[in-house]
């Protein structure tokens, strides 16, 4: 029994793993857990793994006791197994979407009540209520029983603005199925594209694990090059990752601290090796230099780009990112060029008609002086004209 108790409480710590591998570890629990398991329990271990035929239903027994001098409340749920974006399986409720290839939502088919009170110094049977559907299928149906003492999340407040919360939780795993008919697991790449992780920049590869069983052991190689700037590229190698069954997951390849991420067209490359075999076909070699074998590998490529607006938003986002000066933003300096430009064509105009103004007021002048050279001369004649004609009157 101290044994079983023992691979609970590291299941417990394992599945508390958050992103970038932080872990929170219990220093103490109020209460124990502990799985009493069937006889159509599938071989020897801490959790429930049960072979179960189609249509027929079963009451699990977990014990809970409470050592304590005071009363404890423990919250129970059950959750559907998915996989977080570091390729590791998760047993407890979290925000991952249930994937699409997901037929069977162990939540549908699994009941506990809410929570429960344990009195001090006493000891309680919960019982979980598990159906499995009348369907035949091969595979897993994968999940997990999540007991977590009511109210005792802890924050530890060490400086302004900074507050560490720690949630502490024992996770019993339920797998169910019809049979142990083996089946091979499968691997799609969903799509590629610019996301973040932990507010930095990142390119997502999404990969799906569409049927019911588990892809073990994974070894993951990825590069993404660009295709419009040859100099850009970024990669991400992984080993000993897991996919739960039916689900999918964002492999996240960096783009290194304090870069920015560029606009583009860029090319995917990824290999992905699963289950370590002796007698696999397929060979690679580990950061040690060892040649190990897989029973599988899929090979993926595929283009994806960046816009101009998506990678200018995530920059902005992106807290290694350092603004850059105000004189080394070409957009401004491009602004500026514009409004020179429309200045000088607006000035350019107005001396271009004030121009045309003054020829126009020149050759009207001139006009204006040669009619008045002509009246002159009119008059003058005129005037000689009658200057004569009295002549000759007298």
């Amino acid at each position: 029994m101290k044994k079983i108790k023992k691979i609970i409480l590291y299941i417990a710590m394992l599945f508390s793993i958050g992103a970038f591998g932080k872990v929170a570890y219990a220093n103490e629990f109020n209460f124990s857990v502990n799985p009493v398991l069937p006889e159509n329990q599938i071989g020897d271990s801490g959790y429930f793994n049960l072979k179960m035929s189609p249509g027929t239903s079963q009451t699990l027994t977990v014990t809970l006791k409470n050592s304590t001098e005071k009363t404890v409340v423990v919250e129970q749920s059950i959750a559907s197994a998915t996989t977080n974006i570091n390729g590791v399986v998760e047993y407890s409720p979290n925000s991952i979407k249930p994937d699409s290839s997901l037929k069977y939502n162990i939540t549908d088919y699994a009941k506990i009540t809410k929570e429960i009170s344990l009195s001090p110094k006493s000891s309680q049977q919960v019982k979980i209520q598990v159906e499995m559907p009348k369907a035949a299928f091969n595979g897993v149906m994968a999940g997990g029983i999540t007991f977590k003492e009511k109210d005792s999340d802890t924050k530890d407040s060490s400086s302004k603005g900074l507050s560490i919360q720690n949630k502490y939780a024992y996770v019993v795993a339920l797998l169910m199925q019809q049979n142990t008919t083996s089946i091979d697991p499968k691997l799609q790449l969903n799509s590629v594209g610019p996301g973040q992780v932990n507010y930095r920049n990142v390119i997502n590869a999404n990969l799906q694990n569409p049927v019911s069983t588990y892809l073990n052991q994974m070894y993951v190689e990825a590069k993404v090059d660009g295709v419009d700037n040859t100099k850009l590229s970024y990669s991400a190698n992984k080993e000993m990752l897991q996919m739960a069954p039916n689900s999918n997951f964002d492999y996240p390849i960096a783009i290194g601290e304090g870069k920015k991420l560029e606009a583009g067209k860029y090319v995917l490359n990824m290999t992905v090796y699963g289950q370590k075999d002796d007698n696999g076909k397929y060979t690679l070699k580990d950061a040690s230099g060892k040649q190990v074998k897989f029973k599988y590998q899929w090979k993926f490529k595929k283009e994806f780009t960046i816009s101009g607006d998506t990678a200018s938003k995530l920059n902005a986002k992106d807290v290694t990112v350092k603004a850059e000066p105000w004189y080394k933003n070409w957009l401004l300096w491009l602004g500026i060029l514009i409004l020179l430009l429309a200045l000088f064509i607006l000035f350019f105009i107005l001396w271009k008609r004030k121009k045309d103004d003054d020829d126009e007021d020149e050759e009207n002048g001139e006009k204006a002086q040669a009619e008045i050279s002509d009246l002159k001369s009119q008059l003058a004649e005129i005037k000689s004209q009658l200057s004569e004609e009295n002549h000759d009157e007298k």
